[in-house]
């Protein structure tokens, strides 16, 4: 195999990489929505152990007054001090970023 030929390769696989990462990215341009909650446990996790989670696979639009984003909605239980404590959250399905979050 000449070397002209194995780069000719290699630029041809980049390029094909390239290109399927770019149509991945438009056919489904959100985070998945597991990785999501495991971004949202970790961050809860740092304060207190997690009894439970939960979150919706199906984004829903969610508005804060100036702008409208796709989001998750999901939940997630800890236990402070012997008390259970709940959260809703909405996350930004493209960054994975809480827009809102509330205790219940």
């Amino acid at each position: 195999m000449k070397f002209r030929d194995f780069l000719i390769g290699v630029a041809t696989g980049l390029a094909a990489a390239v290109i399927i990462k770019e149509a991945t990215e438009r056919v489904s341009p959100y985070k998945p929505a597991n990785k999501v909650l495991e971004d949202i446990k970790s961050e809860f996790k740092n304060v207190a152990p997690i009894d439970g989670s939960w979150i919706y696979m199906k984004t829903e639009d969610f508005s804060n007054g100036v702008a409208t984003v796709p989001v998750y909605r999901g939940g997630i239980s800890r236990i402070v001090d012997g008390e259970t404590e709940t959260f809703e959250f909405a996350a930004d399905a493209r960054s994975g970023v809480v827009v809102d979050l509330q205790k219940i």
